[in-house]
């Protein structure tokens, strides 16, 4: 078995594509596609999405769209703990701390990231070697309108900090299910923002990310 060389056509055809990777290890995976395998993930956090990107041609890369644009789906790979329990936050998309006019929700990244989700749970306990670690089944989800109504309250109290100025009182607690940290390799990596003054600062970038408890939640409805 070998990566696909194209993106799938279709939502199904993704879909298949997950199915026939669900049960490998990531070292298997990384053998077969002759990826090198990382030692440990302290400076290659990113790695196993990377490699499961590969297997599922996704084509997207770094750029600000979904990662399949053309079936309008984005992938997250998602490490779990022996309950099916997320291990970490979801990364969504970068926050931007001088924002155009006139972006609502509806237009936000963050919807477009979340309008429709490849969820694909990956093993994650530290004391199972990172090639030992197996790909579970993967499934679709979209928000539903609760759900949608519950980020979209989030993004709008954290908009209107990131719009007046407020951006360095912004906290991790803040948000139900979606919630702003910094998003840099390093402190010494900086981006302009406002104060609220409307004068320009330098601050860390920022980015959106998923609270546990609201990922676990989508786990444990489509895996119950």
């Amino acid at each position: 078995m070998q990566p696909p060389q194209s993106p799938p056509s279709s939502p199904d055809a993704l879909l298949s594509r997950c199915h026939a990777i669900a049960g490998l290890t990531l070292g298997e995976l990384a053998d077969m596609a002759n990826v090198a395998i990382p030692a440990n993930l302290q400076r290659h956090k990113g790695w196993p999405g990377m490699l499961i990107e590969k297997w599922l041609g996704a084509s997207a890369g770094s750029k600000p769209q979904q990662d399949f644009p053309e079936l309008g789906i984005e992938l997250k790979t998602i490490p779990i703990d022996a309950q099916f329990a997320p291990l970490e936050t979801t990364y969504v998309c970068f926050a931007p701390l001088l924002m155009q006019p006139g972006i609502t929700w509806e237009t936000s990244n963050v919807r477009n990231k979340l309008q429709q989700v490849l969820w694909l749970p990956i093993e994650g306990n530290r004391e199972i070697p990172l090639a030992h670690r197996r790909v579970a089944t993967g499934f679709f989800w979209r928000p539903s309108p609760n759900e949608d109504e519950i980020l979209r309250h989030d993004w709008e109290e954290l908009t209107e900090q990131i719009i007046t100025g407020n951006v360095e009182s912004i906290t991790s607690r803040q948000g139900e299910a979606l919630h702003i940290r910094p998003k840099a390799a390093n402190g010494k990596v900086l981006t302009d923002a406002l104060d609220p003054e409307g004068q320009r600062i330098k601050t860390r970038p920022r980015g959106f990310y998923l609270r546990k408890t609201f990922t676990h939640h989508i786990l444990i409805n489509a895996f119950s």
